[in-house]
């Protein structure tokens, strides 16, 4: 079986160019997680590195199959300069981190929780996984190995994320978009949600 890690770094230094920093983080009794950080003009982007490297099981299953099941990593954008946003490493290796740890299958639609700011100062404590393909194309594997997909995390405020639970993902997608809510700001406000 091929390792698929330089297959997934290849992917994303041809989508984003190479990367102008690099962290690790290892937590205990899971794979060794990197955080890329990609910088193209006012945009700085977080690209996870390790998540993809076992397969997503279901939580209810047995036994986790050690070669099929959905794999995917990690893509946050910001605007730079706003904010420390390079303080979101480490919470972004622990969501990379959550299926090894807690045995959840991230998925577009989701909500992900990291119980702090994401960075200091943040108006943000989780993300809405995002639906993939638009800025790192799926990277296709060798049968029977599912295909990476590249998932983009949109912040969200406490609100936002009690919101999202009530009217789900889509409603909260189509509130940002009439609102023209920049999601790569690092500091703004939750959008109305009356």
């Amino acid at each position: 079986m091929a390792d698929v890690l330089p297959l997934v770094e290849a992917r994303l230094r041809t989508a984003l160019g190479e990367p102008d920093a690099r962290a690790a983080v290892t937590f205990l009794g899971t794979d060794r997680i990197e955080v890329l950080r990609f910088t193209e003009g006012d945009i700085v982007r977080y690209a996870t590195l390790g998540m993809s490297a076992q397969p997503m099981s279901d939580p209810t299953a047995m036994l986790a199959d050690p070669v099929k099941g959905p794999r995917a990593e990690l893509v946050l954008s910001v605007r730079a300069g706003l904010a420390d946003t390079d303080k979101v490493l480490r919470p972004l290796a622990v969501l990379a981190a959550s299926p090894q740890v807690e045995g959840v299958v991230v998925a577009p639609g989701a909500s992900l929780d990291v119980g702090e700011p994401l960075w200091p100062g943040a108006p943000f404590t989780s993300v809405l996984v995002a639906e993939p393909g638009g800025l790192v194309e799926d990277l296709e594997l060798d049968e029977p190995l599912d295909p990476v997909r590249f998932l983009p995390l949109l912040p969200m405020t406490p609100n936002e994320a009690a919101w999202k639970r009530v009217h789900g993902a889509q409603a909260l997608q189509e509130r940002w978009l009439s609102s023209g809510t920049d999601l790569r700001d690092p500091v703004r406000r939750s959008v109305a949600l009356d």
